[in-house]
């Protein structure tokens, strides 16, 4: 029996050695045909946004929390509460996932008491392929609560054709928080919704 288990370890570590570089090699290849989309997609739904450099500060926000984790660059936004948005791709033994980094600056951090991560849960009609009726916020209870009472953020979240879900990190080191979706393009609905969420987050959390 010890020796199954032995091969196992030895396929799975094959399968490791082999899988992560073709991942890494096609994160280099698609990360920045991300951001350009992204970008030109941004600019089409009237959003003002540019590419920021390479190198910001922006870059590391939340990066070092989870291993394969880089920043394939990012966009500074004007005229909104989001600050930038961050592309980044985690790379593991499956591939490459990416996912999008909606960047709020708080500097009013400092000092405060520890802030807690915040999701969303989607609430259904029936089963699992039932339609979403409902949003709710679960999490730091000051946030939450917030993002609970605002009916005028549900309905745009309801109406937004949102796929996975969303995710708020604090992150005082940097004097930002995130707001994590998967990576897609978003509807302009979807970019005010986030844009609302980033407002309750500049305005006292």
């Amino acid at each position: 029996m010890e020796w199954v288990n032995i091969l196992t370890g030895l396929i799975a570590l094959l399968v490791l050695s082999i899988g992560l570089p073709l991942a890494l090699r096609k994160r280099r290849k698609v990360g920045p045909q991300n951001v350009e989309q992204l970008l030109h997609h941004l600019q089409e739904i009237g959003v003002e946004a540019f590419l920021a450099e390479r190198g910001v500060a922006e870059e590391k926000v939340g990066t070092s929390r989870g291993w394969g984790q880089r920043s394939e660059g990012v966009i500074k936004i004007e005229r909104r509460n989001i600050d930038y948005i961050n592309v980044i791709s985690i790379a593991s033994q499956y591939g490459v996932s990416y996912s999008l980094d909606y960047l709020v600056k708080n500097p009013s951090w400092l000092g405060r008491k520890k802030r807690k991560k915040v999701r969303m849960v989607r609430r259904k009609s029936s089963g699992i392929r039932g339609r979403v009726v409902d949003i709710e916020w679960k999490g730091d209870d000051y946030l939450s609560q917030e993002l609970n009472f605002d009916y005028r953020l549900k309905d745009k979240l309801l109406q937004a054709e949102l796929k996975g879900n969303i995710k708020i990190f604090p992150e005082p080191k940097y004097e930002y928080a995130r707001v994590r979706t998967v990576y897609l393009l978003p509807s302009l609905d979807l970019f005010e919704a986030i844009d609302i969420i980033a407002g309750h987050i500049k305005s006292g959390w």
